[in-house]
């Protein structure tokens, strides 16, 4: 069992720290701003490129996993989400509050999902299908729930404009490496530890610009030790909420044990990389950092609380299997 952050994790809180002491400024700014978009694109282009139709195809007759996972994710997590707004039970922050609300509106991850259910011995097809599926569908149906649930405009406009400014940094790049797939994904399965270094960079590169900013604003004076601890806690409490019930509503609906697995994997988890991009377009400058603050933190726990549980699944998987093994003499 791994409790300590992984290299990306502590890259992301020494990006936050350099922000905090060296933010970006004067014509830094600009500069970061237009880097920050077309490394955007590029992420997304990469995922396209990555994404294999063969396994969606194989795992897009499950419609049924399917639909609770899209329910845990954009309807389960977003009730919570406001509740707990309207509940407020720990005076912090209303902006933090609004964090954890855009939290529970975003899709899936994708990479994390698939690699978490493949170690529990889930049903991977059916996972790569499920999490791709969220990820595009949270490309238009974040921004709409963000325009209804948080009455938050960013400089983008109306939630229809925010979607249509989201298609054209997020759907175009990752549909043009999608169709280009046949012509390089030899090359990306081949550096895909290259290809993920690119897209640790742009998210780095999306943190240290929203938070140059949230610094600029007095991000610090609003934050405090105990508010970071609030948000821990909560994610945690969060979390657990969401796997309890995936869970208990996989083994109620009759899934087998493979396709729990699937949804307890796909239905519980928060996409750091489409959640940073999407917070850049959603919001106003000044509010991201403190927008995506939650996000960051419960990106750490879950994946975390996820490790464990993926072995602890893992662990039972291989006991079933030796009891089923015949004893020869």
């Amino acid at each position: 069992m791994r409790f300590l952050p992984d290299r990306f994790t502590l890259t992301l809180i020494a990006t936050v720290l350099l922000a905090t002491f060296f933010p970006a400024s004067g014509m830094f700014v600009a500069f970061f701003n237009n880097l920050t978009i077309f490394a955007i694109g590029l992420l997304f282009f990469m995922h396209g490129a990555k994404l294999s139709r063969e396994a969606i195809f194989q795992g897009s007759n499950n419609w049924r996993l399917h639909l609770w996972v899209m329910f845990s994710t954009f309807i389960l997590f977003p009730i919570l989400g406001l509740l707990f707004q309207w509940w407020h039970p720990v005076d912090v922050s209303p902006q933090i509050y609004s964090g954890f609300v855009y939290l529970c509106i975003l899709p899936a991850t994708v990479q994390s999902a698939i690699a978490f259910t493949s170690l529990a011995g889930g049903n991977v097809a059916a996972a790569v299908c499920s999490a791709s599926a969220s990820s595009l569908l949270g490309i238009f149906v974040s921004p709409l729930l963000v325009s209804v649930l948080m009455h938050v405009q960013g400089e983008t406009g109306n939630g229809l404009e925010q979607v249509w400014h989201i298609v054209l940094q997020l759907l175009v790049p990752f549909v043009a490496g999608h169709l280009l797939r046949p012509l390089i994904g030899g090359f990306v399965e081949r550096h895909r530890k290259m290809i993920g270094k690119t897209d640790q960079t742009s998210i780095l590169l999306v943190v240290y610009s929203a938070f140059s900013e949230a610094v600029t604003q007095g991000i610090w004076h609003q934050v405090g030790i105990g508010s970071l601890l609030f948000i821990v806690v909560f994610s945690l409490v969060l979390l657990a909420f969401i796997l309890v019930i995936n869970t208990y509503m996989a083994r109620w609906m009759g899934f087998s044990k493979p396709d729990e697995i699937t949804i307890v994997f796909c239905g519980s988890k928060k996409s750091l990389a489409n959640g940073i991009p999407m917070a850049n377009i959603l919001f106003p400058v000044s509010a991201i950092g403190m927008m995506v603050l939650p996000l960051m933190i419960f990106h750490q726990v879950q994946l975390m609380t996820c490790a464990v549980l993926a072995k602890r699944y893992q662990k039972k998987q291989q006991e079933a299997a030796l009891k089923q093994t015949p004893v020869t003499e």
